[in-house]
């Protein structure tokens, strides 16, 4: 007999409307993200700029707002400056954060049209590791100041006539890293972010400005870092970051899918921290979050490391190609679960990354195929259904402790409503690893809603991947739920992600 969980389901129960920009992914110019991922001229299945049009296709599919550009730790040294204009006369450029040679060929401008391809917007971030407010308020006038300026002109001159009028701008990034090439103090980075937020502003009133916060919840300085430098951008900034990836670095399956458990109480921290500081400044608004780096990135740390010490300036090499098992499905579903329980916080979160680079979507080498990791499905329904109200549910479930985590949910479940289209969907993972769950779910507070469909992605082996053209890890439709007199009785598989969608008769 399976066990069972119960779950309470009522539109008045209302945590937030999503904001769309919370299925938003990241593009770094690292390994073959870039130049053999989106970027590929010559192939076939390129179209006239060199963009590879399976890729886009793919990107589309999984419905992603925005993009967060150029990096990452690229940022850090970036020169935007050589990444427009002519192609033939861009210089190539010892690219230091990664030990690659960049050559330049696609820049802002031909990521920008890029992201207009994919019906995407651009989130640019800024140099405040080796440069700081004069070149960020520069790139600023480049890219959405309309004309008659230096700047402006140049992008003009450079045939782009209109302003790309980019909204988003990261301050930096993770300028709390020792790693970061020009890593700073928590107040020297909060007063050249203060600094270069007021000009920024000054130039475009209508940005947005995400000030750097830690790069993971273990950090060293987390959370004093968030509480030092909001004291210096709380009044110029909208959001504050945050960055995490998870690993089964000790191959224990039960233990590395409770890592959710971890990303829950990292935001709650930096909500905290966020709404001391406003209480502090004696501030009315609430800094939000913009989770702009989370994933799964462990697999290839090894290979990196051989790259980067022992064949650096190479252009393109193929770094951060992690190969996505089933159980790293099964916790990007939990992360976006996570993520959308605290939508009335986080407002913006970017998986990164988007192509071959810890990405869903990989291109094999030498001009080969594209298709979709394991990761690729959770992401893709959360972004198709996943728009709306997220209702906050009640649920009572067994628990279990792992060998780091205490207290886990067996089941770990949030529904959304899209009042627009009448539908309700619920995401659900069960992630004990040797037993079904009957959920139970009450659903007369939507009243009339009835089943559409039972989505599952399941596999017996958690350590399956996909490759090109072998999907080993694909969703498919259920016979596992079912509905009447207003409870939803649906069985999760072991292990197993669920997406139960429900709409109005």
């Amino acid at each position: 007999m399976s066990k069972t969980a119960k779950m309470i389901i009522d539109k008045d129960f209302r945590v937030s409307q999503v904001d769309e920009r919370i299925y938003g992914s990241f593009i770094e110019h690292l390994g073959r993200a870039v130049y053999d991922g989106l970027y590929q001229p010559g192939n076939p299945m390129s179209d006239e700029d060199g963009f590879r049009k399976d890729v886009m296709e793919m990107v589309k599919e999984l419905n992603v707002p925005i993009i967060r550009y150029p990096g990452g730790n690229f940022v850090s040294n970036f020169f935007w400056e050589d990444s427009v204009g002519p192609v033939e006369n861009r210089p190539k450029r010892l690219e230091l954060a990664w030990r690659s040679l960049e050559k330049n060929e696609v820049g802002v401008n031909e990521f920008a049209k890029w992201t207009d391809k994919v019906n995407s917007q651009m989130m640019m971030a800024v140099n405040l590791g080796t440069r700081g407010i004069a070149d960020a308020c520069n790139l600023l006038e480049y890219c959405n100041h309309p004309s008659g300026t230096k700047y402006s002109d140049m992008r003009i001159a450079h045939g782009v006539k209109d302003p790309h009028n980019i909204k988003v701008w990261c301050l930096g990034n993770e300028m709390d890293g020792p790693w970061q090439l020009g890593h700073k103090t928590m107040d020297e980075y909060g007063r050249l972010a203060e600094e270069t937020a007021k000009a920024m502003k000054l130039i475009d009133p209508t940005i947005e400005l995400v000030s750097c916060g830690s790069s993971a919840l273990d950090m060293p300085t987390f959370p004093k870092w968030e509480a030092t430098t909001l004291e210096y951008t709380y009044d110029h900034v909208d959001y504050v970051s945050m960055h995490q990836y998870y690993g089964n670095r000790d191959n224990d399956s039960l233990d590395f899918l409770a890592c959710s458990d971890d990303m829950d109480e990292f935001i709650r921290k930096v909500v905290a921290t966020c709404d001391y500081v406003k209480a502090k400044k004696r501030g009315k608004k609430d800094i939000n979050i913009s989770f702009d780096e989370w994933n799964v990135w462990f697999h290839s740390n090894a290979a990196d490391d051989d790259i980067t010490q022992n064949h650096p300036w190479q252009v393109a090499p193929p770094m951060l190609e992690d190969i996505y098992t089933f159980e790293d499905a099964l916790l990007v579903g939990l992360m976006l679960i996570t993520l959308l329980k605290h939508a009335d916080r986080v407002k913006i979160a970017c998986l990164a990354q988007l192509v071959n680079v810890i990405a869903p979507i990989m291109t094999d080498v030498n001009g080969g195929p594209a298709w979709q990791q394991t990761i690729f499905y959770p992401f893709m329904h959360a972004s198709t259904y996943g728009r709306g109200v997220v209702l906050q549910p009640l649920v009572s479930t067994d628990c279990h402790d792992t060998s780091k985590h205490e207290n886990v949910t067996d089941v770990e479940s949030v529904a959304v409503l899209n009042e627009e289209k009448e539908e309700l969907t619920i995401f659900a993972v069960n992630r004990t690893l040797d037993e079904d769950i009957l959920l139970k779910t009450d659903i007369r507070g939507v009243e009339g809603y009835e089943l559409v469909e039972h989505i599952v992605l399941e596999n017996s082996d958690l350590k399956v991947v996909n490759c090109a053209g072998e999907q080993r890890v694909q969703p498919k439709t259920a016979d596992r739920s079912k509905a009447d007199g207003g409870i939803l009785e649906s069985l999760l598989a072991k292990a197993s992600w669920n997406v139960i969608r429900l709409k109005k008769k």
